[in-house]
């Protein structure tokens, strides 16, 4: 317990004083007896020794006052408010190239979306502080998440990522457009975009470098990620049997236009060709917008002052009524 006036309790000092004199100031006895013999006789009861200190309910009830009057608070939650610094919008690429199977994980191939999965997962556990979205786009972009800092549900949220849920294509400019809706109210001192695609811009009203200069105009940095092989790129098809082979397909990606968003927007390119480099770029990225942890701490006290109120009224509404009924004098 602590009190939120303290200067208050000094005048508890007072009350030995106010002691002192309230016993001197007492009513005489109606009775006096000229030799102490004559009352040797007489024995104390319980009423008599209750009725010769009910004079210290008062006393009491005055050093509760003078308690309430500092005001007592107890202290029911404490804790600690992040500093918010970065918001973080992730924009992923769902459209069917993300199909190819050109990565692997303890030897096994594994899609290219479900490779970024996993390092998202790894890059959203090691952030602290932030607050994160995910677009995810194809023919369109559309917002998997709003800014959250519930990790697990924006983790959740994630695992909602499929190929195929909208109409195909890439469409990098929405992408861009729709990560900087979800940014440009935030009052966050740091605001990103990491955008990964493994793709050209194919569809869609806005273009990459439109995107990249109103990103730049609401002071967005945008970080970009080329993901997948040069070249060629193995695709699962099913056979008439219902047996997944491979088929080489050619891989086209505009790296020339990432580039040119990373740069317009004073963000970073990246070429991720296997599940190692794709681990270290959002290690890297991580690394470069780490703010400086600030943290508030706050404490919730309720105030107690009431309950040494009503005992000091109880004390002195319990000597009024042993006066008028127990204790009471007669002339």
């Amino acid at each position: 317990m602590i009190f939120k006036s303290p200067f208050f309790l000094v005048l508890i000092a007072i009350v030995p004083v106010l002691f002192f004199y309230w016993t001197k100031s007492r009513e005489k006895p109606a009775v006096l007896f000229s030799d102490k013999k004559l009352s040797k006789g007489v024995k104390s009861t319980l009423v008599l020794n209750i009725s010769d200190r009910l004079f210290y309910l008062p006393i009491f009830a005055l050093i509760l006052m003078i308690i309430a009057l500092s005001r007592p608070q107890k202290l029911i939650e404490k804790g600690i408010k992040p500093f918010q610094g970065v918001d973080i919008v992730l924009a992923l690429d769902a459209s069917g190239s993300m199909l190819a199977e050109d990565f692997k994980i303890e030897g096994k191939r594994k899609s290219r979306l479900a490779i970024v999965k996993e390092v998202v997962n790894s890059f959203v556990k090691d952030r602290k502080n932030d607050r994160m979205a995910i677009v995810a786009f194809a023919g369109r972009a559309y917002t998997v998440c709003p800014l959250t800092s519930d990790y697990q549900w924006l983790l959740r949220n994630l695992n909602r990522v499929e190929i195929g849920a909208i109409e195909d294509g890439t469409a990098i400019g929405s992408a861009l457009s729709s990560s900087i809706n979800r940014l440009k109210s935030s009052e966050a001192k740091t605001k990103l975009v990491i955008l990964l695609t493994d793709g050209v811009n194919n569809v869609g009203e806005i273009s990459p470098q439109q995107g990249a200069l109103i990103a730049k105009a609401f002071n967005v940095k945008v970080y970009t990620i080329a993901v997948g092989v040069s070249g060629i790129a193995p695709y699962p098809v099913k056979t008439f049997w219902g047996e997944k082979v491979y088929r080489q397909m050619p891989v086209e990606i505009d790296e020339e236009v990432l580039k040119t968003i990373a740069q317009t927007t004073g963000g970073k390119f990246y070429r991720a060709k296997d599940t190692k480099a794709l681990r270290d770029i959002y290690k890297e990225i991580d690394g470069l917008e780490k703010t400086e942890i600030k943290t508030e701490e706050f404490f919730r006290y309720r105030e107690m002052f009431n309950v040494f109120l009503v005992l000091a009224f109880s004390l002195l509404v319990l000597e009024k009524i042993l006066r008028l009924t127990l204790l009471k004098r007669f002339p």
